[in-house]
């Protein structure tokens, strides 16, 4: 397996081109299964779980197309992708395919929106929690699906067609907000979705499915209305930028020291996270080129966070939050509300020396003095992250193994990372 090598202690200066948001894009690729028509996609990320997807699609029948590059084109630019379902084959998903990346289970919302019919194994991802499915299936009957699930696969049939209907979350999930708002495109009649999830890539979904012809009103509140139409057309829509990429490299600096551009990224994706990194002592200004981060003289201060679904602080900056904290001043308390799993990056990080203790739902950080450099393994895609932050800033080389879950959700990192000063290099497989 590949592995990174970093040496430590290089502050990061220049820009980083920010790409489109893997959790935009899923979605977004999947909704191509609404239409018979073209759905073009620009700024897609050129990511594992990207490629993972086009393989499901294709398995139903979806031909795609990528387009070729463009002046001023680079490792580090999003390409664009044509999706078209023109001639669906296959209304099954199977386990060798979903179980390797839980998104891919959205795709029951369009099958049953355009075909009444689907067959979905039930979903695999990161092992970082349960995360069921009861809250999106429940949402689906409620529109008149008839599931069963038999042989670890959840077989769905609308045989009057979807009809709207007003779902009512008992919490808050991205997943179900997707699933319910996809299905609801095609249904006969209106739906409304309570308790929606907020994410700005609901709204982006939402955005790319008006021009589809959608009548989608409400995306990004907890309270989204959609009325129903006969069928939806083909479009263009550019994928928003990645906050959590955003949020990451913001922290690489913090970390490490430095003044860096994020380019073609906007503060209000992030919210809650930029005021927790001002708290911390990080300058963060919007300028015409995008995020300008600068982390102040002062060193950094220990702030307590708690993960919340947007906009509250993301789960999915939890662990990059965590090792910055550990080479601040005093003691931070990070309480993890979304994934029951999500501390599994504790014992890595230790391994640098940082003091880091559980409690419950809730990881204690007494900020220490300096890290060292050591080899650590991976454990999910944004714990991966968290270990290249720490090695940005330990004294000595650090060597990260199990790297493919970086490839999953983040584009030409070590690109984006040399270019700014910092030593990082992929050593490949032999």
């Amino acid at each position: 397996m590949d592995r990174i090598r970093i040496k430590g202690g290089a502050p990061l200066h220049g820009t980083i081109p920010i790409s489109g948001a893997k959790n935009a894009a899923l979605p977004l690729m999947t909704a191509s299964l609404l239409t018979a028509d073209t759905l073009e996609l620009l700024n897609v990320p050129r990511l594992a779980d990207v490629a993972l997807l086009l393989r499901i699609l294709e398995n139903h029948g979806v031909d795609h197309s990528v387009a070729g590059k463009r002046p001023g084109h680079t490792v580090e630019t999003g390409q664009a992708i044509r999706l078209s379902a023109a001639s669906v084959i296959d209304t099954c998903a199977p386990y060798e395919l979903v179980s390797r990346m839980r998104a891919s289970f959205w795709v029951i919302a369009p099958l049953l929106a355009r075909f009444g019919e689907a067959c979905v194994s039930l979903p695999g991802g990161c092992a970082i929690g349960t995360r069921p499915v009861d809250l999106l299936l429940k949402a689906l009957e409620d529109m008149g699906v008839v599931i069963e699930i038999e042989g670890g696969y959840v077989k769905a049939k609308a045989p009057k067609g979807l009809q709207g209907a007003e779902i009512v979350f008992p919490k808050v999930t991205v997943s179900g907000t997707h699933v319910a708002l996809m299905a609801a495109t095609l249904a006969n009649g209106t739906t409304v979705i309570e308790n929606a999830a907020r994410e700005p890539e609901i709204a982006d979904l939402a955005e790319c499915l008006n021009k589809m012809g959608a009548k989608v009103s409400g995306a990004g509140t907890s309270r989204i209305v959609i009325d129903g139409v006969s069928r939806l057309h083909g479009t263009t829509h550019a994928v928003m930028p990645d906050r959590i990429e955003t949020g990451t490299y913001a922290m690489a600096v913090a970390m490490t020291g430095g003044d860096v551009v994020l380019e073609n990224t906007r503060p209000e994706i992030l919210d809650n996270a930029i005021e927790v990194l001002e708290q911390v002592g990080v300058d963060v200004k919007m300028t015409n080129e995008g995020l300008h981060i600068h982390r102040n003289g002062s060193g950094l201060s220990a702030v307590d966070i708690t993960t919340n679904p947007f906009p509250g602080f993301p789960t999915d900056l939890q662990a990059q939050f965590m090792a910055l904290m550990t080479r601040a001043k005093g003691t931070s308390r990070i309480r993890e509300t979304i994934f029951e799993n999500r501390f599994m990056h504790v014992q890595e990080l230790a391994r640098f020396g940082a003091q880091i203790r559980l409690d419950g739902d809730a990881a204690i950080v007494d900020g220490v003095e300096s890290l060292k450099g050591a080899p650590v393994m991976a454990t999910d895609l944004r714990a991966s992250v968290s270990l290249v932050i720490a090695g940005l800033a330990a004294e000595g080389e650090t060597e990260i193994h199990r790297v493919y879950h970086l490839d999953r959700g983040f584009e030409a990192l070590e690109a984006k990372l040399g270019r700014c000063g910092a030593e990082i290099e992929r050593i490949r497989a032999s």
